[in-house]
């Protein structure tokens, strides 16, 4: 139960923010391109939205990539830039069509 070559029709740019020691603290810096891979794209419908109770215009859709060493790494903390380069903030990110097949990643734009 693998995932079909169709279903991945975009390139989409992983992104994570570089840590940066400020003397004091290591905290989150600039975010750079940590890869780019295939995906399929699916924009969350209203209904789901009104269910989340998430209001606005934010643009919440599910992208969906194969498993690989780096995506299997995605967390929350990461990004993750369109064609377009609009850059979507991840919300949540789970393993999908069995053990290591799938990763789906739900993310947030905001205009």
């Amino acid at each position: 139960m693998g995932i079909d070559s169709r279903e991945l029709d975009r390139r989409v740019t992983l992104m994570r923010a570089a840590p940066d020691d400020d003397g004091l603290a290591t905290v989150d810096g600039e975010f750079a391109p940590l890869g780019k891979r295939w995906a399929g794209k699916s924009d969350i419908s209203d209904g789901e939205r009104i269910r989340a109770a998430q209001n606005g215009q934010d643009i919440t859709a599910r992208f969906l990539l194969r498993w690989d060493s780096v995506t299997a790494t995605l967390t929350a903390k990461d990004r993750l830039m369109d064609r377009d380069d609009r850059v979507y903030e991840i919300v949540n990110v789970k393993e999908v069509r069995g053990r290591r097949v799938g990763i789906e990643v739900t993310a947030v734009a905001r205009p």
